[in-house]
């Protein structure tokens, strides 16, 4: 298993393209962990901070409008390069908000770039998978997940020296800068246009079933992002040290499986991990919010990133072999989703937890990843045996 994530590290264009991966969730997990202290300085409650959340995805909505114009006009390198040079402003804006305006605008911003560099990033794995005959997919969302939990631990060790959230955000984001801007050769040198239609067609059956189990999987993602930190605080008790471990032990649990993911799916088939992940992730949740102690809901985040770990590079993998659509235009249906549920949920826990509780509206989930299992069964796209994509040898792909 280690095989291939040493020749991923080994690989600079995988590796270099990763890296992007982990600057979004990088710059997220220190946003995870100010949330409650920007709840509270903003005066918000669960539901006007679940409802604020709800600008992320409209900007996101904006995004699929706008990604068939944008990706004509630039070059793929050019906006991955700006596109998270931007991404690392947004989220310093977004985390030392002084009012709720500015904190709306930057939500708003973040879905829309956010979405942006989703599909120009997903679209140049596909062309490296396809350029040099490897899979790349599932070890390059590890490097996401990796992000995340380097980025909670960091926030933990920030606020137990005692720095507040703003100085965390500009440290993090200006060294990301620093190491975009150094990289810039590599990412300008992918110059090709991705275009997609430009007019809006619903998708097929099958694909709206990939969009809709990525609908779960990220909404999964989303919620433990943005409340296990809320939950494990205001429910549990827990210190703001401990509040991150929640989504750092849903991020490395997730690393661990996506570093392994493009030599477990071949084997097993991308219905049965579909299936079986997200069954997985629905037993986390239950975990999660059962016990009623700190040491077993981080368990069950933990079993949560596990479960959802290769989903996402199941299914964005799919999307670029569906018969009669193009890869980008795959890639953006089962995005738009994936990032209305990442982006929505954690507003619709919001909503019931004012009424009920975090616990409460985390269980939502549980139900949907079950239910999400279904789809993965029945889904025409998803593959009960071998992918059709050939074994690769990794160290014969070494440069």
């Amino acid at each position: 298993m280690l095989t291939n994530t040493i020749a991923y590290f080994r690989h600079k264009p995988s590796l270099t393209i990763g890296f992007l991966f982990t600057v979004a969730s990088v710059l997220l997990g220190i946003w995870v962990a100010a949330i409650p202290q920007i709840k509270l300085r903003l005066g918000l409650t669960d539901a006007t901070l679940g409802l604020s959340l709800l600008l992320a995805p409209a900007g996101a909505l904006t995004g699929v409008v706008a990604a068939p114009f944008v990706f004509k006009k630039i070059a793929v390198g050019k906006w991955m390069l700006t596109g998270h040079l931007l991404y690392c402003l947004i989220f310093i804006l977004q985390v030392t908000a002084f009012t709720p305006v500015l904190l709306w605008l930057a939500l708003y911003a973040n879905g829309l770039v956010g979405f942006l560099n989703g599909v120009s990033t997903n679209a140049v794995v596909d062309l490296l998978e396809k350029q040099h005959n490897r899979r790349i997919m599932s070890a390059s969302h590890g490097m996401y997940s990796l992000g995340g939990g380097i980025s909670a631990g960091l926030a933990a060790i920030f606020y137990a020296v005692k720095i507040p959230s703003g100085w965390q955000i500009a440290f993090v984001a200006v060294a990301l800068a620093g190491i975009l801007i150094s990289v810039r050769g590599y990412l300008l040198s992918y110059n090709q246009h991705i275009e997609s239609d430009t007019s809006f067609r619903l998708p097929a059956g099958g694909v709206i079933g990939l969009a809709f189990i990525c609908f779960v999987t990220f909404m999964g993602e989303g919620c433990v992002a943005d409340w296990s930190a809320i939950y494990l605080k205001e429910s549990l008790g827990g210190s703001k040290a401990v509040a991150g471990l929640g989504f750092a032990g849903f991020s490395i649990a997730m690393a661990i499986g996506r570093f392994n993911g493009d030599s477990w799916i071949p084997k097993l088939g991308s219905k049965r991990m579909a299936i079986t992940g997200s069954l997985v992730a629905a037993s986390g949740f239950l975990v999660a919010i059962s016990f009623g102690s700190i040491a077993t809901a981080i368990a069950g985040f933990t079993l949560i990133g596990l479960g959802f770990s290769c989903i996402v590079p199941i299914l964005f993998s799919t999307a670029t072999k569906v018969p009669g659509v193009s890869p980008v235009t795959g890639i953006s249906a089962v995005a738009s989703g994936g990032l209305i549920g990442f982006l929505a949920g954690p507003s619709m826990i919001g909503l019931v937890a004012e009424q009920y509780s975090v616990a409460t509206g985390l269980s939502i989930i549980f139900f949907l990843a079950v239910f999400a299992a279904v789809i993965a069964w029945r889904n025409e796209y998803l593959m009960n045996r071998h992918s059709r994509a050939p074994e690769v040898n990794y160290q014969d792909q070494l440069f």
